[in-house]
């Protein structure tokens, strides 16, 4: 039985679905701290990514520092375990979670730190923004190359992500081989319960073929 149900947690793992815990504040007011939420393995592929899908992804270019080691190798390696066979949530150790805002051919910009964040020469209307953030905090202009991704946090203000990274290889922008999946659901705590929808709605715009 307990075999069993291991393997069948693998298989949703690492097929349909995986479980994650949010650590920081980067993604408030969607995301709080302590939330867990679900991500999809079906996005990207088969499905295509969108702009505004909020994602996980692996952490490109040690944006989250050198990786901190178990006080133990026993609840290393149970800690391990449990988040492989999905039945632990994944921690930051490794993965990050932004919001998609540049896809592959896209250029963003932002021309003032208190403006709009541009996409392709329009303005982008981000109802999902912290209150009191500046929706660019600074001056960029970058043309997403194909492969990656342009992401930044809801929380603009308290987000380390593209933007804090221009200067490491790739200008900030982030490989689409590193996404994990497409987040979907909030799941606990229960107060919280919730779908995670993308705020553009079928109109989204998503990847080319």
């Amino acid at each position: 039985m307990v075999v069993s149900a291991l393997a069948l947690s693998l298989l949703v793992k690492t097929f349909l679905f995986q479980s994650f815990y949010i650590p920081s504040p980067s993604m408030v007011p969607t995301l709080e701290v302590g939330d867990r939420i679900l991500v999809t393995k079906w996005r990207p592929d088969p499905l295509p990514l969108r702009r505004g899908d909020v994602v996980v992804f692996k952490d490109p270019n040690q944006w989250l520092g050198a990786p901190v080691e178990e006080s133990s190798d026993v609840r290393r390696i149970v800690k391990d375990v449990l988040t492989w066979t999905g039945l632990l949530p994944e921690d930051a150790g490794e993965h990050l979670i932004k919001r998609v805002i540049g896809l592959p051919g896209d250029t963003v910009e932002c021309t003032d730190p208190d403006a709009q964040v541009r996409v392709n020469g329009e303005p982008l209307d981000e109802p999902y923004i912290a209150a009191g953030s500046r929706p660019c905090g600074t001056t960029f202009t970058i043309d997403v190359p194909d492969g990656y991704l342009w992401l930044m946090g809801d929380n603009r203000d308290d987000s380390a992500d593209s933007r804090a990274h221009m200067g490491d290889p790739g200008g900030g922008t982030v490989p689409r081989a590193n996404v994990v999946g497409s987040t979907f659901a909030i799941v606990w705590p229960f107060d919280r319960f919730g779908g995670v929808g993308n705020p553009f709605g079928d109109d989204a715009p998503h990847e080319k073929d």
